[in-house]
């Protein structure tokens, strides 16, 4: 998934950002709530984590903002306080759920799936494409019942073909969702990542789940 955390703590974001990483997403990191406020309506989020106490906007404004824009991308906020009013506002201004500092990474991590799940129904919380598995909770793939070893960045790339199974998705929103939107490499890195999936999933299993579309990206085929 891709992720937007607005948390001016540095450590604190710098912490999240190599752990959500570490679990496969693409994550960007807003200093202020201006900032936050920016990205998420420039760019396309599965889930944003998003801290209350904020320089230049608070994060019941930057999420109130949002709603007020029809903007419905779930919202995970956090917070040092934990008075029940602040819950109160936090969930009336249209957050989905609410994470009182400190808390577990885990638990940090499941809550982000769970809202996603809830956010979007067509994010089912295990990914099943003919004989392919993916389970993000788990961080496991399988195919036909064998477990396949994957980098976490294959695991991001290979999650984002199975919620989009059957479509042609271009080079460009697979580099926007499974890297950061501020990635600076050469965008041949996502045929590269395709050849590393296809030497996995595909060629030891006689498959050719992932298609080249010409002129267009890649599909993961429905149906063998």
């Amino acid at each position: 998934m891709r992720l937007l955390v607005v948390e001016d703590e540095v450590k604190l974001a710098s912490y999240l950002k190599r752990g959500l990483e570490a679990d496969g997403h693409a994550v960007d990191i807003a200093g202020d709530g201006e900032e936050g406020l920016w990205l998420a309506r420039n760019q396309s989020y599965d889930v944003i984590v998003l801290d209350i106490m904020l320089p230049k906007r608070n994060g019941f404004q930057v999420c109130a903002d949002l709603r007020g824009e029809s903007n419905w991308t779930p919202i995970l906020m956090l917070t040092a306080k934990d008075g029940e009013f602040d819950i109160e506002e936090a969930l009336d201004t249209g957050a989905d759920d609410y994470l009182t500092k400190p808390f577990s990474f885990v638990v940090l991590s499941a809550r982000i799936r769970a809202i996603a799940r809830r956010g979007a129904p067509e994010r089912p919380a295990v990914l099943e494409v003919d004989d392919l598995r993916l389970d993000p909770a788990a961080h496991t793939v399988e195919r036909g019942g064998t477990e396949i070893k994957v980098t976490a960045k294959e695991f991001s790339l290979l999650e984002f073909l199975m919620r989009h199974s059957g479509e042609a998705v271009r080079k460009t929103n697979i580099l926007n969702a499974v890297w950061d939107w501020d990635f600076e490499g050469d965008s041949n890195v996502v045929e590269v990542y395709i050849g590393y999936l296809r030497r996995k999933i595909d060629d030891p299993f006689d498959r050719a789940s992932i298609e080249t579309v010409r002129g267009v990206g890649y599909r993961l085929r429905v149906g063998r």
